[in-house]
């Protein structure tokens, strides 16, 4: 068999590789069947030449060469020492080819046993790289939605950061006179409130970790100014059945 390169799980194979072995392995093939039936086509044609020199022999009548029969016996033994000696030569010359075809035959089964095993190896090689394109199709999208991930996150944070500063200076916390106080038979200090942006975090929040339960209770850290302002313009709604709880409209939806 000739030397075949050695293949390793890192060699990078042809794409018509597998197809061309294959073809190479089929014509080989029938080059050695053309051979076999080449070499079986002279011995039939032999053996059919040994039966028609029979058949010959058979139908002729033997010649009386002498009536001595010291001198048949001898005639006879030559005879049959010639016939001997050609039958020898033909079956020296049927085993040689014989041998010489079965030789032949066990280094194209030998050749045909290592092409098997490099289209194995093919085999194996071409599962590895597809599962790798596949790992690394998965692992190239996996990055490209972190990426995005990354970019939303950024900009939902310079969003809030714009807003937090719009919100900052146009609508600053309320001044301490405007802040509420309960009046009940006794006075409790007032409420700290909030920022407008507080209260846009707080129904955020709520919206985004409980969807099935936006609604914020309305206490007197809320601004009612702000309050309003908030439902006014769509952007806050009251439960509508308890008006002192509230939601973010859900924009995203």
């Amino acid at each position: 068999a000739e030397y075949l390169p050695e293949i390793t799980s890192d060699s990078v194979c042809p794409v018509d590789a597998k197809e061309e072995l294959l073809n190479e392995c089929e014509s080989i093939w029938q080059e050695m069947e053309e051979v076999c039936k080449s070499q079986l086509s002279l011995l039939v044609t032999r053996v059919k030449a040994l039966q028609a020199e029979y058949n010959q022999w058979q139908k002729r009548t033997p010649e009386i060469i002498s009536n001595n029969p010291d001198v048949l016996l001898a005639l006879g033994k030559e005879e049959l020492q010639k016939t001997k000696n050609d039958l020898e030569m033909v079956l020296s010359t049927v085993q040689s080819k014989n041998k010489q075809l079965e030789e032949h035959l066990k280094r194209e089964q030998q050749w045909q046993e290592e092409q098997e095993q490099v289209v194995d190896v093919l085999n194996r090689i071409e599962e590895e790289m597809k599962t790798q394109t596949e790992q690394l199709s998965r692992k190239r999208a996996l990055q490209q939605l972190q990426n995005k991930m990354s970019k939303v996150k950024s900009y939902k944070e310079g969003l809030l950061n714009a807003l937090g500063e719009f919100l900052g200076e146009h609508f600053p916390i309320p001044e301490k006179g405007g802040s509420t106080k309960k009046k009940k038979s006794f006075e409790k200090p007032a409420v700290e409130l909030i920022t407008l942006h507080e209260i846009l975090e707080i129904l955020i929040h709520k919206l985004m970790s409980t969807p099935h339960d936006p609604y914020v209770t309305i206490n007197d850290s809320f601004w009612p100014p702000y309050i309003e302002l908030l439902l006014r313009y769509g952007i806050a709604l009251r439960h509508p059945e308890d008006p002192n709880r509230m939601r973010l409209e859900a924009f995203h939806m």
